[in-house]
């Protein structure tokens, strides 16, 4: 068993030592980004691109303006006949078959990325709990310095402690 530091002992870790071994913070996000290749990188932007309420206008509008164009066009005009709209959709399927992959791959990626993240978190917090511990130590070693100093001194704790309030 080990004893708990005292005022004549030296706590385990000092703050000395946590800044001669502390690591600068790094930019997680930056790493990532920084070791995705071009073909990821195409997936991300896809996905991030995908998701939002523009690319869903733009379907939207796609859409519309298709059926719209085939029911009230000039029959000359028409090129997807109404009502199967083979054409409108065979090229639905065809961006869906190729979007999903690429909608998979990049949230792949960004659960990476996240995992990187929580990673970096963790150990911040582990370098912040290290640091707590040491000015834990500090205060408790402070503490027991003062607590023999007012014993030297023979002042009463309880007493002095209950005259102030």
């Amino acid at each position: 068993m080990t004893a708990e530091p005292t005022a004549a002992q030296a706590p385990s870790k000092t703050l000395a030592d946590l800044k001669r071994h502390r690591r600068p913070l790094k930019n997680t996000h930056k790493e990532v980004v920084d070791n995705l290749s071009p073909m990821n990188k195409l997936a991300l932007w896809i996905t991030n691109r995908v998701g939002t309420f523009g690319f869903f206008l733009a379907i939207f509008a796609w859409t519309v303006l298709w059926l719209a164009w085939n029911l009230f066009a000039p029959a000359n005009l028409r090129f997807d006949p109404a009502m199967g709209f083979v054409l409108y959709l065979f090229l639905c399927n065809v961006i869906q078959i190729l979007l999903m992959p690429l909608i998979m791959v990049g949230q792949n990626l960004q659960g990476l990325h996240s995992e990187a993240r929580a990673q970096h978190d963790l150990d911040v917090n582990v370098k912040a709990e290290e640091e707590i511990e040491v000015i834990l130590q500090h205060l408790e070693n402070q503490n027991e310095i003062l607590m023999k100093m007012v014993a030297k001194m023979g002042v009463d704790l309880q007493q002095a402690v209950g005259s102030s309030s």
